[in-house]
């Protein structure tokens, strides 16, 4: 009688599928976090069911625990995993996006529980602090980066920044949230142009990395937010921040088709979050100038972004139950 291999058994397979689990999939969180807090928006401009943010919310809060059960046990039992992504030039800087989960959450609860708002707004806030040293820190300190390493995931650290003054405008002094939105802003400045430089005269980018491209869009929208929430004014560059946006958007719009005909991975979830943060800044700016026009672009972006987060999480479960996630790249 022959023995059963044990590395075929459930729980053989389950561990070694546990040591790939993708710290990118956090950005699932900022993605329905991001649903939310624009529908949220809606409900207070449009009049739109409020029932529907309030579950969207509940259910980005369920997705962020178990995916820090996952993670932290990913940590526990695959630590050299968690080192390597750590160290990679691209996974690094996804790192953030548990931090930016949080803050996203933060602003999702404040309308509701606006102490475990405060808690969580505290946590987010120090916790991306120090994910953005880590990233800057290495990537001045560097021995292996080229510039083909170079993509818009690396805004994620940056971005986190810019979000940290959407609600904290609320929970601390305004200098604090000044600290972080300089930061946010400078910096996404520079990478601006490092970035457009890597697209404009070197090799494009991989085909698993081409929805990062919408990650263009989240800097200036939520930097139209949390500017606005600290001067409490639409003047001149608000208007700069949020029709930046809007180009941009238009900019990768004309290429639809180029991103339909890439096939399915995680990195499709940077299409979520930077399509939210540009609804919730549309009806921000409708709000602002009284312009109905906005108003209907805004609807329009808030039932885009949901179509396309409801399509994402299909794909996500399909994929998990196929098995084609977790899986050694």
């Amino acid at each position: 009688m022959s023995s059963a291999n044990p590395t075929n058994t459930p729980a053989a397979f389950d561990h070694a599928r546990l040591a790939h689990f993708p710290v990118a999939l956090f950005s699932t969180v900022m993605g329905s976090a991001g649903l939310a807090i624009a529908w949220h928006k809606a409900a207070q401009l449009l009049g739109w069911p409020a029932i529907v943010g309030q579950a969207l919310t509940v259910l980005a809060s369920g997705l962020f625990v178990l995916l820090c059960a996952l993670y932290g046990l990913k940590a526990m039992r695959h630590p050299d995993a968690v080192a390597a992504e750590r160290r990679h030039p691209v996974k690094m800087n996804f790192f953030p996006t548990i931090s930016i989960g949080i803050l996203l959450l933060a602003i999702a609860w404040h309308g509701a529980a606006p102490e475990a708002a405060r808690w969580l707004w505290m946590l987010g806030a120090a916790l991306h602090l120090g994910f953005t040293l880590m990233a800057m820190n290495s990537w001045i300190h560097h021995t292996h980066y080229e510039v083909t390493h170079l993509n818009p995931a690396w805004f994620i650290p940056v971005v986190g920044n810019i979000i940290v003054p959407v609600v904290g405008v609320h929970y601390a002094p305004h200098e604090v949230s000044w600290f972080f939105f300089s930061i946010g802003l400078v910096f996404w400045m520079v990478l601006m142009a490092i970035v457009m430089y890597r697209l404009f005269f070197h090799a494009p980018l991989a085909l698993r990395l081409t929805p990062t491209l919408f990650i263009l869009l989240a800097p200036p929208s939520v930097g139209f937010i949390a500017y606005l929430n600290l001067t409490g004014e639409l003047d001149a560059f608000a208007r700069v921040l949020y029709y930046t946006a809007l180009f941009l958007a238009m900019l990768l719009a004309s290429n639809a088709l180029r991103f339909f005909r890439v096939p399915f991975f995680v990195s499709a979830w940077a299409y979520s979050f930077p399509l939210a943060a540009l609804s919730i800044a549309t009806l921000r700016m409708a709000e602002a100038t009284g312009l109905d026009g906005l108003r209907w672009l805004g609807a329009a972006l808030v039932v885009l972004t949901t179509a396309v987060i409801a399509f994402l999480m299909l794909r996500t479960l399909r994929a998990i139950t196929a098995g084609a996630i977790c899986q050694p790249e």
